[in-house]
């Protein structure tokens, strides 16, 4: 594990307390290779208020210092900060939640990753089928990590039959759960549309926060999506990819988010594939179908910075 700070400085609060009456939390998303530190310091500059870490496999962050070390990097300016997490046995996930809780606010667990290896593995989407398991580990995580605000999380999909999903929902409820963020599509669908209908039943069927996922990709989505449903928070993927400043109120974006990226990269020595990727993502909405050609065969950091440089005096 990489920490710029020892653990004794951080400030550390109660997450659940971001969910107030009438207020959508704007939180970032768990992004395999892309929501790193260097992302979050980014997107933390444009109103986003809570940010969690890409998923992290549990069993491997226990057993290879390797992984810990190129899987978790935090700072003292990284909060709030969940860390996501897959697991499929309870005594793994408390574990690596007592490594990672005096640098985190929170640990989540993934229950919503539809990937085949990870339903393969028992990882992921497998576990709504699973409740008594999510239930178990919500309950060893509660028992086993000293600080009590440390908040435990899960992020799901839901079933076809949406009796199912409020009944994992309402157990973990039970258990201790902080809050549940629902991914509205099944484990099958990819690009549907996603079903508000059926995260605003899980809303109206529970006491705890519950945050929406799926299709955010401006701030008229937030605000769709709140009249609708009711949820407290929501968490945005692609669409803060696109638009690191969308939380801001930025349609597209501005310059100065392109600016702030290639400093915070600078600073945080982002390898160069990961930081041309994200340009390539913020500049899709800006530039033309031949300025994208030009600009996604650049293969430096140097002829990135040239190339911004000549065409957007950046």
């Amino acid at each position: 594990m990489s920490f710029y700070v020892s653990p004794g400085s951080w400030q550390r609060r109660c997450l659940v307390d971001l969910f107030q009456p009438g207020h959508v939390v704007k939180i970032c998303a768990p992004m395999v290779r892309y929501s790193k530190l260097a992302f979050r310091s980014l997107v933390r500059k444009y109103d986003c208020e809570l940010c969690f870490t890409p998923m992290i496999v549990a069993s491997a962050f226990l057993r290879s210092g390797k992984a810990r070390d190129s899987e978790f990097t935090t700072s003292c300016v990284d909060r709030p900060l969940v860390v996501q997490f897959a697991a499929n046995r309870s005594q793994d996930l408390a574990d690596a939640a007592c490594i990672v809780s005096p640098f985190a606010d929170g640990v989540d667990l993934n229950c919503g990753c539809p990937q085949r290896w990870a339903m393969a593995e028992g990882y992921g989407a497998c576990l709504i089928n699973k409740p008594e398991l999510v239930q178990d580990m919500v309950r060893q995580v509660r028992n086993q990590v000293e600080y009590p605000n440390f908040s435990v999380s899960i992020k799901i999909r839901i079933h076809k039959d949406l009796a199912r999903t409020v009944d994992l929902c309402r157990k973990v409820e039970a258990t201790g759960i902080s809050w549940i963020t629902v991914h509205g599509r099944t484990t099958e669908e990819r690009h549907q549309p996603v079903h508000y209908d059926t995260i605003k039943i899980i809303k109206e069927n529970l006491n705890i926060p519950v945050v929406a996922n799926g299709d955010i990709r401006s701030h008229k989505d937030i605000d769709y999506v709140h009249e609708l449903t009711g949820i407290d928070g929501v968490m945005a993927a692609r669409g803060l990819l696109a638009n690191p400043a969308m939380f801001a109120g930025y349609e597209e974006t501005p310059l100065q988010c392109v600016r702030d990226w290639i400093d915070i990269a600078l600073e945080h020595g982002t390898p160069y594939t990961c930081f041309h990727h994200h340009l390539m993502y913020m500049l899709e909405r800006i530039t033309s179908k031949q300025e994208k050609k030009i600009f996604n065969a650049l293969s430096s950091m140097s002829a990135v910075l040239d190339y911004l440089s000549d065409n957007y005096g950046l």
